[in-house]
């Protein structure tokens, strides 16, 4: 009992060693790779704990979600001879999980080295070999970021087709410090020269508004004379309008007051025809001889006689 009882903490001790090296975790976001003897084996574990045969097996954590490569001072020759330096490329990929075993067993569990790393350095060698400096340094810099994720792709789409690349950034190459600031005295003088020309602009916009808006102020000028000057002839017309009713009115009026006038008198002539009968015409002489004669009496006039009286006018 006594040699048992001595040996117990020595049992705990190895079964402790030995759960250490057996037990590993795996982080979320990555999957576990196994080495037996250095043979890359099928299986492969996924977030969690898991058991392994002790020393005899060893495992490798790879990453499966978005994950970022940065190559760093890579060096560039350029087509005219000059050396620059891309001080860092970032590359943004990530790993499908159902190709991690053929990567790994292709490439290693350090695949990003040869199939991001190397192949970095590669193309960027290849497009400053063609381009001078000022394309690579100034022109054609924007476009580098692009080209480098196509050619980036389009390679692993044939040797690693679950390593996808999602974007590239790269940074401004190092340059001669002599080419450096002829560059940035260049750059300078073309700040001055834009800003020269933005003031232009901003003048001749200025004159070009003003000549607008004199322009519009005319055209308004002119479109209110126009339509005070129809108004004026509106109301003329209007004017004229209302004499010609009125006159229209009034000959309508005094028409109407000749008609009345020509029919009454007309009237009145056939009332007069139909009056003047033999019989009529004789009863008026008599009516008048009768208001008109005068008798005279007396002791020395022999006889009667009569005298027509004839009314003053």
């Amino acid at each position: 009992m006594a040699d048992l009882s001595h040996a117990f903490p020595l049992i705990l001790l190895v079964t402790a060693i030995l759960t250490h090296f057996c037990i590993h975790k795996v982080d979320e976001g990555h999957v576990a790779v196994y080495y037996r003897g250095g043979a890359l084996l099928s299986q492969i574990s996924h977030p969690g704990y898991h058991i392994m045969m002790p020393f005899l097996t060893t495992f490798r954590s790879v990453q499966v979600t978005l994950q970022t490569d940065e190559v760093k001072n890579v060096p560039c020759g350029t087509s005219g001879g000059v050396m620059i330096y891309f001080d860092r490329i970032e590359v943004v990929n990530i790993l499908n999980v159902d190709s991690v075993y053929d990567i790994v067993k292709n490439y290693t569990a350090d695949y990003d080295k040869t199939l991001i790393f190397n192949k970095v350095h590669h193309e960027l060698n290849q497009f400053c070999s063609v381009h001078n400096l000022h394309e690579v340094y100034i022109d054609l810099f924007d476009q580098i970021d692009e080209n480098l994720k196509v050619a980036l792709q389009k390679d692993l789409t044939e040797m690693a087709p679950g390593l996808k690349v999602h974007s590239v950034r790269v940074t401004k190459p190092k340059i001669p410090e002599t080419i450096r600031k002829n560059y940035e005295i260049m750059e300078a003088e073309k700040t001055k020269l834009l800003i020269a020309t933005q003031h232009q602009k901003v003048i001749e916009k200025e004159a070009e508004t003003e000549r607008k808006r004199a322009i519009i102020e005319a055209e308004k000028q002119a479109q209110v004379s126009k339509i005070e000057f129809e108004q004026k002839i509106l109301e003329k017309e209007s004017i004229k309008q209302i004499s010609l009713i009125e006159d229209s009115i009034h000959l309508e009026k005094e028409k109407s007051s000749a008609d009345a006038e020509f029919y009454r008198k007309k009237k009145e002539a056939e009332a007069n025809q139909l009056l003047l009968t033999k019989e009529f015409l004789e009863m008026k002489r008599i009516e008048s001889l009768g208001n008109n004669t005068k008798l005279y009496y007396g002791p020395n006039l022999p006889k009667i006689f009569l005298e027509n009286h004839v009314p003053s006018q």
